[in-house]
C-alpha cells in the first residue's frame, strides 16, 4: 500500500500517518523527519533546507526529492510507505510518479486532511518538541505531566522557529500557494479521498480506515 497525506501544517496527518503504520505494517515518510535529522547532521542538503525552514519557506525540490529518492530505494519500504508532507508541489508530485514508475510502481491512494485556519494556527503554536528523543507535546492539548521537561528523557522542551504564529502564517500562505494544486492534481488521477480533521483523533482514523478500502491486517 502506497499512500501520500495531505494537508496544511497542523492538520493531524503525522498522527494519523503513525497509526496506519502500525496497523498495515508498513512505513510512514516524513520528509520533515528526514530534513531535521540533515539539519542535525549539517549535511550541505541539511545546511541549506534549515534556512527555508527557519523562515517558513518551503525546502528546495532538490533537497527533497533527492532525500526521498534515497529513502524510497530502501528494501525495507518494498510492503509500501505513507508519504507525509511530500510532495508538497506539482513538479514534485510529477517528480515522485517518476520514481515510482522507474521501480514499475504507482500510488494506492491520497488523502487530503481539512482542518480550519483558526485550529490550525491553535495546534501549531501550542507544539512543544524535545530536541533530543524528538517527543511531540501540547501546551493545552497533550502538556508534558513535567512542565517544560520532556516526560521520556528530561530534556527542556522547545518551540519550533516554524510554530511560531508569524512563521506559521507564513507556512499556511505558502500551502494555500503552493500546495493546494496538488489537490486537482489528484482528483484528475482518481486518487484522492477528503478527510475531517478536525474531529476526535480516533474518529479520523476510523473514517481514514474506510476511504483506504483494504483489509485491515490482523
Amino acid at each position: 500500500m502506497r499512500l501520500v497525506f495531505l494537508g496544511a501544517p497542523g492538520v493531524g496527518k503525522g498522527t494519523q500517518a503513525d497509526k496506519v503504520a502500525v496497523q498495515y505494517r508498513i512505513h510512514k515518510i516524513s520528509t520533515g523527519d528526514l530534513l531535521r535529522e540533515a539539519v542535525r547532521n549539517k549535511t550541505p542538503l541539511g545546511l541549506e533546507a534549515k534556512e527555508h525552514v527557519d523562515q517558513g519557506r518551503l525546502v528546495p525540490d532538490s533537497v527533497v526529492i533527492g532525500l526521498v529518492r534515497e529513502k524510497l530505494a530502501d528494501p525495507s519500504h518494498a510492503n509500501g510507505f505513507i508519504l507525509d508532507g511530500f510532495p508538497r508541489t506539482v513538479p514534485q508530485a510529477e517528480a515522485l510518479a517518476k520514481v515510482l514508475a522507474e521501480r514499475g510502481l504507482q500510488l494506492d491512494r491520497v488523502i487530503n486532511f481539512k482542518v480550519s485556519r483558526e485550529e490550525i494556527v491553535e495546534r501549531l503554536s501550542g507544539r512543544r518538541s524535545c530536541p533530543k528523543c524528538q517527543a511531540i507535546y501540547h501546551v493545552q492539548f497533550a502538556p508534558s505531566k513535567r512542565g517544560d521537561l520532556c516526560e521520556r528523557c528530561g530534556e527542556a522542551l522547545v518551540q519550533r522557529s516554524d510554530d511560531q504564529r508569524e512563521a506559521i502564517g507564513t507556512r499556511l500562505r505558502v500551502y494555500e500557494e503552493q500546495t493546494a494544486p496538488l489537490i486537482n492534481f489528484y482528483e484528475k488521477q482518481r486518487l484522492l479521498s477528503y478527510l475531517n480533521g478536525a474531529e476526535a483523533v480516533e474518529t479520523v482514523y476510523h473514517n481514514l480506515v474506510k476511504a483506504l478500502v483494504v483489509p485491515q491486517t490482523a
